[in-house]
């Protein structure tokens, strides 16, 4: 349930989603626009990566936590927590990709949804 009334709720996820990586000093916050692309997929895709598995994994802690207190939303699906070299966390209409820093180098996320529209963001 949202606590408030939103426009567009895969465009507050996103927003709430990128404040909680910011707060965990999350690094090349980049949010992907899937929409104009017809995708099936999700409408948003947020990315960043950190130099550690802790970090990554406190960025993916940050963020399910920041949806949840606003939205009372919890991941649909949570991948790579085992390792916490890629963790991928799926709320239908965003999939947020927080990576360590060598394996967002090696898969190249973006370059596959190079046509999506892209933000970038400043880490706090």
């Amino acid at each position: 349930m949202v606590k408030k009334k939103i426009g567009n709720l895969s465009t507050y996820l996103s927003e709430i989603a990128v404040h909680g990586i910011q707060e965990k000093k999350g690094n090349d916050i980049v949010r992907l626009d899937l929409r104009a692309l017809n995708s099936s997929v999700s409408d948003y895709f947020i990315i960043c990566n950190a130099d550690s598995a802790t970090q990554v994994k406190a960025i993916a802690d940050s963020v399910e936590e920041e949806i949840y207190k606003k939205t009372q939303t919890n991941p649909w699906r949570k991948e790579g927590l085992e390792h916490a070299d890629w963790i991928i966390l799926d709320y239908f209409d965003i999939v947020v990709h927080i990576f360590k820093t060598e394996k967002r180098e090696f898969y190249g996320i973006e370059d596959l949804w190079g046509d999506a529209q892209s933000t970038s963001y400043q880490s706090a």
